[in-house]
């Protein structure tokens, strides 16, 4: 049985925008750790004398971390509150960010951010949670349009921010800017985010493990597949996984008491449409990125902050664009507005495969990232504002947990095939050892000019696997119903 115990001293929505504002400062910084890192790399190795397989570990580890717990900290978010588990997951984040910064050696650096990632995982459903009952649901899009917006730039601004942050002082800065803004956001999160009641759920043990154990076999397989060349136990390690989350499913159809996954969110078709689609998106975000920063240095000869630079149209046309793609997500259908964003994201992908080859103009460039800047505008803010808008409220951490679970397996898979597609167009074109180190590989000296061509075409054909996920969020957006605030609005 749920008892629901009030704990708030004054309103839910006494100055929510002041406490969006708190949230979004350390939901964007640990989005952004989620990409710095891509820069750093060759430093990285350089300073503490790590493998490339080794550095690897440095982003995997965040990612596993991160990926595993979001379902359980969602539900705990219901439990204790959302404002102290986000505090605490900030603080362990915060502490953990100035651990890297001090590591030595590469496997400190990967156990600190291993802890790193455990703090962004119990922050991010906190975030949408406290949204989700802070704002009523005809003000939600417009709160949820700052939210997508600083998901969105985040994954856009972390390539961008790394170059410029190693350019300045070196690979711990990346790390070290973290502690000064966590110790604002900190105080801010205090002071401003309001004690929302708790509901007192009983918690689901066995849901926990299974949940756990599954996660963990498919996101550490999928992110590890490409190192271990997708041997055998590769294969069984993510089948394991998927099984798993299947007995994990069957159990909480059969759990009585609170299952840690309600499954009756998904009855919701709202949500899940929502679920699939923000899948679809972080499999594009991080798949497109590979392909492009490849080319830019390979190809076109740029420094790794120049090549970031490439991500700066798309950054701004999302910034501009989020608060009016707000003030729409309240009045529109999510069908035509995520569908539109989607339907432009796709086409811009597609479009930009046309001018990656060894001599294009830089505005051929430039023009399809920034219409993929505007389409991303509008699919973040109206997915999170739709996937919850009809959800209980006794239910908004778990089906926060569940939405942003789903994006970051949606990221993991996307990391790990478009790391596949890349090998397997390279060997197809005789490229297999393109990337294999050495000067040619080198950030600014692009590859010989005999081989460029060749791939360059390569990078173009692997961009069309990101395009065809949006085009698959694209259909899923199809399928949204009319949101009930604006079907009362109609009624009225």
């Amino acid at each position: 049985m749920t008892q629901t115990t009030a704990t708030t001293s004054a309103p839910a929505t006494e100055h929510p925008w002041r406490a969006l504002f708190a949230l979004c400062i350390g939901f964007f910084m640990l989005l952004v750790d989620m990409t710095i890192v891509t820069v750093a790399t060759p430093d990285i190795m350089s300073e503490l004398g790590a493998s490339a397989n080794a550095v690897l570990w440095v982003t995997s580890a965040y990612m596993l971390t991160y990926a595993i717990p979001v379902l359980i900290m969602g539900r705990l978010g219901d439990r204790i509150g959302p404002k102290w588990v986000y505090l605490a997951g900030l603080a362990v984040f915060t502490a953990s960010s100035l651990w890297c910064g001090l590591a030595h050696n590469i496997e400190s650096l990967v156990a600190a951010r291993a802890v790193q990632g455990l703090g962004a995982a119990m922050m991010t459903p906190q975030t949408m949670a406290t949204i989700t009952r802070i704002f009523p649901a005809d003000r939600r899009g417009s709160a949820m349009a700052l939210w997508g917006a600083t998901a969105g730039m985040a994954t856009l601004v972390g390539p961008l921010a790394g170059g410029l942050l190693v350019a300045a002082g070196g690979w711990e800065w990346i790390f070290f800017v973290n502690v000064p803004i966590g110790i604002i956001a900190i105080v801010l999160n205090w002071w401003l985010v309001p004690v929302l009641e708790t509901h007192q759920h009983t918690f689901d043990w066995l849901g926990v493990a299974l949940s756990g154990l599954g996660m963990f076999c498919v996101v550490f397989g999928l992110q590890n597949g490409e190192k271990r060349g997708w041997d055998t136990l590769t294969w069984l390690l993510v089948a394991g996984g998927i099984a798993i989350m299947a007995l994990f499913v069957w159990w909480q159809s059969r759990n009585r008491n609170e299952p840690l996954v309600p499954l009756q969110i998904f009855a919701d078709r709202n949500f899940s449409v929502s679920s699939l689609a923000i899948s679809c998106m972080g499999f594009a975000a991080v798949a497109m990125g590979f392909p492009l920063m490849l080319y830019a240095q390979l190809v076109r000869g740029y420094t790794a902050l120049e090549a970031s630079m490439l991500m700066v149209p798309m950054a701004l046309v999302s910034f501009v664009a989020a608060p009016f793609v707000g003030r729409l997500t309240d009045r529109m259908h999510p069908r035509l507005l995520a569908g539109m964003g989607f339907f432009l994201c796709s086409v811009s992908l597609f479009w930009l495969t046309r001018p990656m080859t060894v001599d294009s103009a830089i505005w051929t460039l430039i023009a399809p990232v920034a219409v993929f800047g505007l389409g991303s505008a509008a699919v973040w803010s109206p997915l999170a504002a739709t996937a919850t808008r009809n959800l209980p409220m006794r239910q908004a951490g778990a089906g926060a947990g569940v939405y942003n679970a789903t994006r970051l397996v949606g990221s993991v898979i996307g990391s790990a095939a478009v790391a596949v597609l890349i090998d397997l167009h390279l060997n197809a074109h005789g490229l297999g050892g393109a990337l294999a180190g050495g000067h040619e590989t080198a950030a600014g000296s692009a590859i010989p000019a005999a081989v460029a061509s060749k791939f360059a075409g390569a990078m173009s054909d692997v961009m069309l696997l990101p395009a065809a996920a949006l085009a698959v969020g694209f259909v899923a957006a199809l399928f949204f119903t009319t949101p009930r605030h604006l079907a009362k609005r109609s009624d009225g």
